[in-house]
């Protein structure tokens, strides 16, 4: 079966080409570079990772109840739909809205991949080039791992969301060399971060907290790398060019908010889009999400130097402003922490397996 057979509809080109342009910069200085991008460096290289080794792929998958999410995550839940709503309809939505999260993280990944290559391309410094080429490798471990789920675990992907693929051609379009930094590690990698933490925090599901984890651990890296190389570069620009950036971030976290909605998966079942939208507008659960999904986004904007009038005025009419103040370097400590637990967890809970089978062994050969 083709992963064509496999999306909810087939997707307008299943090989999108976004025109690209700018220089490929080449730099023959090779120097020490920045000791804080070359210790992330080798914690690249340290912290590589094997998809179908380290997560447990054996670990069964209802996917009626994908990801364990509660009925009030439902954008459907309190409406006169939900109420009509058989068990095996409700598990229906469930596989959808699972499917439809995962599949837009995997379109998310293949473009960090490609914008992860074209930093390597176009940034000019030999030390950005080295991290960027251990993050195109991570990017494409967790395009692996996320369509491996959905292929394997769930059968059902969606296309890619119109206003993820309209940032991702912008990111991808512009000849900046800085702009794939932006448009990805902080942007798109940075709601990515927020999604997937809450995803992880609130499902019950082993696997999916596994991969989300493991995900995870790697994408803080990428924000801190983002972070640093933009931090030194802003600081160089005009007026004039930092607004321009700023502009950038508004368009492109309107367009972040608004891919939430999921009403694909509203029209799926019959819903039409106008009373999709406003359905998801009214979702508590959406609410909360997007706040919570800003977490990662505002803090980081504000500490590369990324922070005018207009951009704050942005903020204040999305009700994230305040997340400015955030403590993104906790945040990224949590998320190695995790994922270190659960690996400890998971391989400690082997070892006693292993053990008991073995004392197990030899109480039998005593017996005998």
């Amino acid at each position: 079966m083709t992963t064509r057979d496999q999306y909810t509809h087939t997707p307008d080109e299943m090989l999108w080409q976004v025109p690209a342009s700018g220089a490929a910069r080449l730099s023959w200085e090779y120097d020490d570079g920045r000791e804080r991008l070359l210790n992330l460096y080798q914690k690249g290289k340290d912290k590589q990772w094997d998809g179908a080794k380290r997560i447990d792929w054996s670990i069964e998958v209802d996917p009626y109840d994908p990801l364990g999410v509660p009925d009030e995550a439902m954008t459907l839940y309190g409406t006169p739909y939900w109420d009509k709503m058989s068990e095996r309809d409700k598990g229906e939505l469930r596989m959808h809205y699972g499917s439809w999260q995962f599949s837009q993280f995997l379109h998310g990944e293949q473009g960090a991949m490609v914008c992860a290559a074209r930093i390597v391309e176009s940034v000019p410094d030999l030390d950005a080039k080295f991290y960027s080429a251990t993050q195109t490798m991570d990017e494409a471990r967790h395009a692996e791992v996320y369509s491996r789920f959905l292929k394997d675990k769930i059968g059902m992907l969606y296309p890619v969301n119109d206003d993820l693929a309209s940032l991702l051609g912008d990111t991808l379009r512009d000849q900046r060399w800085d702009m794939p930094y932006l448009g990805m590690q902080v942007l798109i990698e940075g709601l990515a971060l927020a999604a997937f933490g809450m995803l992880r925090d609130t499902t019950d599901k082993p696997l999916p907290k596994q991969i989300l984890s493991y995900v995870m651990q790697d994408e803080a890296r990428h924000v801190a790398f983002g972070r640093m190389a933009l931090r030194d570069y802003y600081k160089q620009l005009s007026d004039r060019e930092l607004r321009e950036r700023e502009e950038f971030v508004i368009e492109g976290c309107y367009l972040m908010r608004d891919r939430l909605r999921g009403t694909e998966v509203l029209e799926n079942f019959g819903i039409p889009p106008a009373e999709a939208h406003e359905y998801s507008e009214r979702s508590e659960y959406l609410q909360l999400f997007r706040a919570l999904l800003f977490s990662r986004i505002v803090p980081c904007v504000k500490d590369i130097g990324l922070w005018g009038e207009r951009l704050q005025r942005a903020y204040v009419d999305m009700g994230v402003f305040e997340l400015g103040d955030s403590n993104l370097d906790a945040l990224m400590r949590e998320d190695e922490e995790i994922a270190e637990r659960l690996d400890a967890e998971r391989f400690a809970a082997e070892e006693q397996a292993r053990t008991a089978e073995v004392a197990e062994a030899i109480a039998q050969g005593a017996d005998s």
